[in-house]
C-alpha cells in the first residue's frame, strides 16, 4: 500500500511511478499515442481516411461507458472498504481477547501470558498468508507445542482459533477463571471468525468475468472511435487529447481491477503484514510480555511504498 500524507502534495506525486498500475498506465497511454498519430497521418498528410463519425454519436457511447466506469470504480471501491473495515475489527477484537486474559491470568503466570500473546499475535499472521497464498510460518511467534499441528492444518487461522478455545477451557478445568467470563471471550472467538470468512469471501468472489470482459471491450472501442471523431476537429492536436482521455478511461479501470483484491502485494492493496505487525505489538503489551525492538519497528508506517 502507497501510505503518504494527504496535505504534502508534492511530496506525495514523487511516488507516483512507484506503482506497477501507472507504469502499465503510462505504456498502453503511449500505444494509444501512437494509434492516435497513424490515425492523423493518415487522415490530415495523405487524405486517404473517409471516415465521418458524428459527435453524438461519440456522446452517447461516453454517457454509457461513464455510467460503466462509475459502477466499476464503486463496486471494486466497496469490496476494499469492506476488507479495511474487516481488518480494523480484527484490530479491535485481538486487542479486547488480549484485555480480557491480561484481566484473567494471574500476574506471575508469565509462560501462560507468553503462550496466549503468541497465539493471539499468530492469528493475524495466519490470516494474511491465508489470503496471499503463502503462508510465513517462521514469521509467527514460537509455540513449539502447536506448531507441528499449525503446519498440517488446512486453514491455519481456524486452527489456531480451535487452540484457543481448547486453552481456554483448559484454564477454566482447573479453575483459573470463574467460567461466567467464557461468555465474553467466546464473542471475541466468534467474532474473528467471522472476520476470516469474510476475507476469505472477498478473495474468492472476483468481479465476473462476464461484466470485467465487457467494460474491457467498451473502452477499448470508445477509444478506438475517439481519434476518427476528434481528427478533423482538432487536427494534430487530437493525438494529446485522446491520450488523456485514454488515462482517464484505463486508469479507473486498472484501478478498479487492482483494488477489488485488496490482500494482495500491488501498491495499493491494504498493508496487512503491517497492520498483522501493530497487533502482535499491542497484543504483547497488554499481556505484559516484553517484543524485541526489531519485531516493534515491523509495525511502524513509513512514508513509501509498503507491503
Amino acid at each position: 500500500m502507497i501510505v503518504y500524507q494527504g496535505g504534502d502534495w508534492w511530496r506525495a506525486l514523487r511516488h507516483f511511478q512507484t506503482s506497477d498500475v501507472i507504469r502499465l498506465l503510462i505504456k498502453r497511454v503511449v500505444l494509444v499515442g501512437l494509434y492516435g498519430a497513424a490515425i492523423a497521418v493518415v487522415s490530415l498528410d495523405f487524405h486517404t481516411l473517409n471516415v465521418r463519425i458524428g459527435r453524438e454519436y461519440l456522446s452517447i457511447l461516453g454517457i454509457l461507458l461513464s455510467l460503466l466506469l462509475v459502477f466499476r470504480t464503486n463496486t471494486a471501491y466497496d469490496r476494499y472498504y469492506e476488507g479495511r473495515s474487516v481488518w480494523g475489527q480484527l484490530v479491535s477484537q485481538c486487542r479486547g481477547l488480549a484485555m480480557e486474559m491480561n484481566a484473567l491470568l494471574p500476574r506471575d503466570a508469565k509462560s501462560s501470558r507468553r503462550y496466549f500473546a503468541a497465539l493471539i499475535s499468530n492469528f493475524p499472521i495466519a490470516m494474511e498468508g491465508s489470503l496471499r497464498n503463502k503462508m510465513r510460518f517462521d514469521k509467527m511467534e514460537a509455540t513449539p507445542d502447536i506448531m507441528e499441528r499449525l503446519q498440517t492444518a488446512e486453514n491455519v487461522p481456524s486452527t489456531i482459533i480451535a487452540v484457543l478455545m481448547e486453552s481456554v477451557e483448559q484454564l477454566r478445568q482447573v479453575q483459573i477463571f470463574d467460567p461466567i467470563y467464557l461468555v465474553n471471550i467466546k464473542q471475541h472467538y466468534l467474532t474473528m471468525m467471522s472476520i476470516n470468512g469474510t476475507c476469505e469471501r472477498i478473495k474468492a468472489t472476483p468481479i465476473p468475468y462476464s461484466y470485467s470482459f465487457f467494460i474491457k471491450c467498451y473502452i477499448t472501442i470508445f477509444i478506438m472511435i475517439m481519434p476518427l471523431v476528434l481528427v478533423d476537429s482538432c487536427g494534430w492536436w487530437m493525438v494529446p487529447i485522446t491520450m488523456i482521455g485514454a488515462y482517464a478511461m484505463l486508469g479507473l479501470e486498472m484501478i478498479g481491477n487492482e483494488i477489488e483484491n485488496p490482500f494482495g502485494y500491488d501498491s495499493n492493496d491494504l498493508p496487512i503484514t503491517q497492520l498483522s505487525n501493530k497487533i502482535r505489538v499491542s497484543v504483547h503489551d497488554l499481556l505484559g510480555v516484553e517484543l524485541p525492538a526489531e519485531k516493534k519497528a515491523l509495525a511502524t508506517v513509513p512514508y513509501s511504498v509498503i507491503h
